[in-house]
């Protein structure tokens, strides 16, 4: 009995070293490669946070203007614990998203027929070269008179914003279309839905993401202005009311908050890209 127990003993000891030894190989066969990339594009940003957090400490700077970076991750942990900061993320998100996605409704559609039909642009051109050299912060007070200091203002002016980019883009994206593919359809005798569907669209698409990605880009920077007057919650509005009360932290916490969504919501918009624009890297 005792002789049956060692067996199983060791059958177990042998089975955990065989396992053990398995993942020490893997781990020693494994291409660490993509680790090491990753901390070599990521070293001026730890450097950056590094200096952050001592150039104050050593009173280089006066840490009341600048406090540590320590001290800005305590005071967003704070901010999360108590649930403030998602109060503030969730505003913003459905200000700009709301926004954004009603100018991609707008815009591309537009874009597509102003590029498209020369008589239509005709019209149109002399009130859109006057209109996309208004600056939308200039236009704000009058969102405000005409629709209030309410959500409405403010998912117009990022409306306004994000409009320019992508129309713009999506005209300009139409009219380059090579007139060679285009009249090489047409003598397959392909109808105009068709013609759209399968050569202007997918000629179109790189260039009209390009306008998709300035007007992300704008989206966040009208969002910041937009949420400083006349709000009461969103990550503008907490940059602004901590640097009234003179919460230095939390208007760090607000600033990197908006650097991080922007930079999610443009690597967002990579993706997207890439999953539509596959067929021109497989074509490479």
């Amino acid at each position: 009995m005792t002789s049956s127990k060692q067996d199983i003993i060791s059958t177990e000891q042998a089975i955990r070293s065989d396992v053990l030894q398995s993942a020490v190989h893997k781990a020693r066969s494994y291409d660490w490669t993509w680790l090491y990339n990753g901390f070599r594009r990521s070293i001026a940003i730890i450097l950056f946070f590094i200096l952050w957090e001592l150039l104050p400490r050593l009173g280089v700077v006066d840490e009341a203007f600048l406090p540590p970076f320590s001290k800005v991750l305590a005071a967003g942990y704070h901010l999360i614990v108590n649930g403030q900061f998602f109060v503030h993320l969730q505003a913003s998100l459905l200000r700009s998203l709301s926004g954004f996605i009603i100018a991609l409704a707008t815009a591309i559609p537009l874009g597509f027929a102003i590029g498209w039909y020369r008589g239509f642009s005709d019209y149109l051109n002399p009130l859109l070269e006057l209109l996309r050299n208004t600056s939308a912060l200039a236009v704000l007070p009058v969102f405000m008179l005409f629709l209030g200091i309410g959500e409405s203002s403010k998912i117009a002016l990022i409306i306004f914003a994000c409009v320019w980019p992508i129309l713009l883009n999506t005209i300009s994206a139409v009219r380059n279309v090579d007139p060679l593919l285009i009249k090489s359809a047409r003598t397959l005798g392909l109808s105009d839905a068709k013609l759209f569907r399968k050569v202007i669209l997918p000629a179109a698409v790189p260039t009209i993401f390009v306008g998709i990605r300035l007007a992300g880009t704008s989206c966040i920077l009208v969002l910041v202005a937009a949420e400083m007057i006349g709000a009461k919650a969103g990550l503008g509005y907490l940059i602004i009311y901590s640097q009234y009360n003179f919460q230095i932290p939390e208007m760090f916490v607000g600033i990197i908050s908006i650097t991080a969504f922007g930079f999610a919501f443009n690597y967002l918009l990579l993706a997207v890209e890439k999953h539509f624009t596959a067929w021109n890297r497989t074509a490479g």
